[in-house]
């Protein structure tokens, strides 16, 4: 993939822009209306996603069941294709490049049950493209958002909380609320199905498609045809009957020393509550959402934010002068760059270890159109994109 993205960094309008709580009195009679006033409390915690820093690239695999009309506007394919004509599965492979400003500061939410709490948030930018043709890459995704860490509160009993709302300009926001913990080590990453079933069925009763065998080129697909995907390693039956399995083969060849690790929902668990997903009309269809065009009902979200130690070889420079290194490729892409400055001389090759933060997460949101609900699943692995420094 690309070695460094020329991006701007996400929301622009966030440089020098500090949230803060609007003071009683202004500067003209401040002097007089300090003596006996409470300083400021500090700036609200980060907690979990205080790994958010900076612009990250990486790549994936997006799968979507695509709803499709085939009477008034059927997707042209290649080949000729059988079984049922009411979707399209959409399996693209994915650069992506997140990219977060600097943290907003001390939101203040007015109570009127609790007194005051005090959130932070961190606004970002997520643009996906598709690249299972390199030459011709095709942007599929574009995603304005606030991640928010949310204190422990009182009314409503909850401890501390993760916020992420999101915009997508297909016509959905979210609001999915969760929790993180820090484990050591790497990340355990269980598997996820693709597999659509009947709306509101308990358990699931999954319906499968011709077009989830990699092996016939004859299914409403897209592509049709998997050979060389199958060939390169990059589809095959696995991956598509698990894609967190890509997620969990890179973090396995990797020395993962720490992990965050952030739980998010539009529908959480008690003692959870709040959040959910918004559509458009187009969407839901109708008023009542009986009959959606893709009604977007739930997402569900894990990011691991890790941190990754590994051996890099320095070549000989001079003192003061960054030597730019990239990192190991044995794990396969995305790879890092380190920025590496020594205040002596490197006469000879050097073995140094380095360490730096790689973001992975599996998402799935739940599409309902025609009496089932169709998982549509998005991974990815996300490093740096500028060179991680390091000093000798």
């Amino acid at each position: 993939m690309t070695e460094n993205i020329p991006i701007e960094p996400a929301l622009e309008q966030t440089r020098g822009f500090r949230w803060g709580p609007v003071p009683p009195v202004r500067a003209v009679d401040a002097a007089a209306f300090a003596e006996g006033v409470e300083p400021e409390p500090p700036e609200p915690d980060l907690g979990g996603i205080a790994g958010f820093k900076g612009v990250f690239k990486g790549t994936g695999l997006n799968i979507i069941f695509r709803p499709q009309n085939f009477a008034l506007s059927p997707t042209p394919l290649p080949n000729p294709a059988k079984g049922n004509d009411d979707n399209i599965l959409e399996i693209n492979l994915t650069e992506e490049t997140l990219s977060f400003s600097a943290a907003l500061g001390s939101i203040p939410n007015r109570g009127m049950v609790q007194g005051d709490v005090f959130l932070n948030g961190i606004p970002y930018l997520q643009t996906i493209n598709d690249v299972s043709d390199p030459a011709s890459p095709v942007g599929i995704h574009f995603e304005p958002g606030v991640w928010l860490s949310v204190p422990p509160t009182s009314a409503p009993v909850e401890g501390a909380t993760l916020v992420r709302m999101a915009s997508i300009p297909h016509g959905t926001t979210i609001t999915a609320q969760g929790t993180s913990f820090e484990v050591p080590g790497g990340p355990r990453i269980d598997p996820v199905d693709i597999t659509p079933f009947i709306i509101g069925s308990v358990p699931p009763q999954l319906i499968r498609f011709p077009s989830q065998d990699v092996t016939d080129a004859e299914t409403f697909r897209l592509p049709q045809d998997l050979t060389s995907f199958i060939a390169a390693g990059t589809i095959t039956q696995d991956i598509l009957d698990n894609p967190n399995l890509i997620l969990k083969t890179r973090a396995d060849a990797q020395n993962i020393t720490a992990t965050t690790v952030i739980l998010i929902t539009t529908n959480p668990d008690a003692p959870l509550f709040g959040g959910g997903t918004d559509n458009i009309a187009f969407l839901l269809g109708d008023p009542t959402s009986t009959a959606p065009n893709a009604d977007a009902t739930q997402m569900t979200a894990i990011f691991w934010v890790e941190t990754v130690t590994e051996q890099i070889t320095v070549p000989p420079g001079g003192p003061y002068q960054p030597t730019i290194v990239q990192g190991s490729a044995s794990a396969g892409s995305p790879v890092p760059s380190f920025a590496v400055t020594s205040a002596t001389e490197i006469t000879e090759e050097r073995q140094i270890e380095v360490t730096y933060p790689q973001i992975q997460y599996t998402q799935t949101v739940f599409l309902n159109f025609n009496g089932l609900t169709w998982p549509h699943v998005s991974v990815a692995t996300l490093v740096p994109n500028d060179p991680v420094p390091v000093t000798l």
